[in-house]
């Protein structure tokens, strides 16, 4: 039966999401999207600040901050015990917390990957198969988003970014491993891949002519991505949409990973 209003599926009231690397960037970007479209939010990051500001622009009543550092080991457990005490439950994680350093493999120590792979994959893959129990117990069952890259695809040449192409790499494939183990209990787990966005991590690519160029370039729509071009990608992934689909990893890009 088709639905009265197919846009509907996309909405997420009642649901609860927890957005890591929230303080900033599109982790904010995330947590109000999320909010417009009826869900609650916990907000999470290092800097309480940030997150205190980011709950009073949404309403203390939808969103909970949670100043926390995942790459700890108590951190992800605290956070979803945290997530679970404010709203009850889990139905959305969105691991968008990540770093990027740019350095030449020979100059960039085994230290320095280490707490980079820390960060950008075993903090998401800590803080799934925590929500995921958690969802499984409910019996409702959920999602989990993970914000791949571009660079997850593929190394990145000139750039330079050893531990982010590999991290990255590595969410992709582990997005498809859990989506394969949890499809059957009801949580489906997918990624997003997005291409060039500016954020404070990316700044100094976005504030150099060459580092525009360089985008520009190799974008076959020829520019970056604008803010809100991934709200769509989010809110599919999040919301009943998307209920037939797992273990896919969403590039948005411009066409960057056409050519």
């Amino acid at each position: 039966m088709s639905p009265s209003n197919p846009a509907d599926q996309f909405r997420l009231d009642s649901r609860v999401c927890v957005v890591t690397g929230a303080s900033s960037g599109l982790g904010a970007r995330f947590a109000r999207v999320l909010v417009a479209a009826g869900a609650s939010v916990v907000v999470a990051a290092r800097r309480a600040e940030r997150l205190a500001d980011l709950v009073a622009e949404l309403g203390e009543d939808v969103a909970h901050a949670v100043a926390v550092d995942v790459t700890t080991p108590e951190g992800p457990k605290m956070l979803i015990d945290a997530a679970i005490e404010r709203f009850g439950r889990i139905d959305v994680l969105v691991n968008n917390a990540g770093s990027s350093n740019v350095a030449p493999a020979l100059d960039y120590t085994a230290e320095e990957f280490r707490s980079e792979i820390e960060l950008n994959l075993i903090a998401p893959y800590a803080l799934s198969r925590l929500a995921a129990a958690a969802m499984i117990a409910s019996g409702a069952g959920g999602v989990v988003i993970n914000l791949g890259s571009i660079l997850g695809h593929g190394g990145g040449g000139k750039l330079k970014v050893p531990g982010y192409a590999a991290s990255k790499g590595g969410v992709h494939n582990l997005t498809r491993e859990l989506a394969s183990e949890w499809a059957s209990k009801g949580v489906r787990v997918n990624a997003i891949a997005p291409a060039w966005f500016q954020t404070e991590m990316n700044d100094e690519m976005f504030g150099t002519d060459g580092g525009m160029k360089y985008i520009t370039d190799n974008t076959p729509m020829r520019r970056p991505g604008n803010e809100g071009e991934l709200d769509g990608a989010l809110l599919f992934l999040a919301s009943d949409a998307s209920t037939y689909v797992t273990g896919h990893v969403l590039n948005v890009d411009g066409g960057w990973t056409a050519v």
